[in-house]
């Protein structure tokens, strides 16, 4: 059998802290199970026992004990940011749409398209979008 990791020496003041975070204010579900795997690792449970019972798996467990060890209760209760992708779409950009779409539509048109939004942003500005990047932004501001 392999060896059981230790239990975490949670401070008074750190499980009092969680029990307060499970029970009370709006939380995500994850921080939540999060927290109790933490409370739970206090105990003499091995990991396995923690993971069947809160319904994660052992690896989660793991995870989470070992975030706690490095950066604390935070660190192991929420995720770092992340950068996500990129803006396809400047706010520049989003202001040239805007300003096209506001003014009057071309002789012979009742109202403005979003492919003649994006042939006008071309003529205009020198800007080349994608007919869906233009969408999204009207969308947006609309």
């Amino acid at each position: 059998m392999g060896r059981r990791p230790a239990q975490l020496a949670l401070t008074e003041a750190e499980q009092a802290y969680l029990q307060q975070f499970i029970r009370t204010g709006t939380r995500s579900a994850r921080a939540i199970t999060r927290a109790r795997i933490l409370l739970m690792s206090a105990l003499p449970e091995p990991m396995s026992v923690i993971a069947a019972t809160l319904g994660v798996c052992v690896a989660t467990v793991q995870n989470v004990r070992t975030r706690y060890r490095q950066g604390g209760i935070d660190a192991a209760l929420y995720d770092k940011p992340r950068s996500g992708q990129p803006r396809q779409v400047t706010p520049r950009e989003e202001a040239y749409i805007t300003t096209i779409a506001c003014s009057t539509p071309p002789d012979g048109r009742r109202r403005w398209t979003i492919r003649l939004v994006t042939d006008h942003l071309v003529e205009l500005y020198g800007v080349e979008l994608s007919t869906e990047s233009v969408r999204q932004v009207l969308k947006k501001v609309s």
